[in-house]
Order: C-alpha cells, then structure tokens, then sequence
C-alpha cells in the first residue's frame, strides 16, 4: 500500500505542476497585451492542458486515499 499511496502522490505532484503552468501560460499571455482574439487562442489551447493536469491531481489524491484506506 506503501507504493500506492506514493504513487498517488506522485501523480498529484505532477498534476499540480501542470496547473501552475497553465497559470504562468496564461499570465504570461495576458501581460504580452496581445489583441482579445489572440488571447483567447492562447486561453483555448491551455484549457484542455488544464483539465487534464486537474484530472490526474484528482486520480493521485484518490490513489493517496485509497493507500491509506486499504494500509
């Protein structure tokens, strides 16, 4: 259960570094002032990247729970 609960928080780690690089794609995006159209290019791209980094946060922390339940 040991592995299970350090995947699980592995691949929160990892979802979480995916959601604070859509934050800083985004920033960065919106301090370019680039035109309204390109900007929600930009905003279009990242949100997909962003539900899946949000995605596999929540898998991990439920791997996390699930180790500990079952240790």
């Amino acid at each position: 259960m040991t592995a299970l609960i350090w995947g699980g928080a592995a691949l929160s780690v990892a979802g979480l570094v995916g959601l604070v690089w859509c934050i800083v794609r985004v920033w960065k995006a919106r301090r370019a002032d680039l035109s309204d159209e390109d900007l929600r290019t930009v905003v279009r791209k990242v949100v997909p990247l962003n539900m899946g980094a949000l995605f596999l946060s929540v898998i991990g922390l439920m791997l996390v729970i699930l180790g500990i339940f079952m240790g």
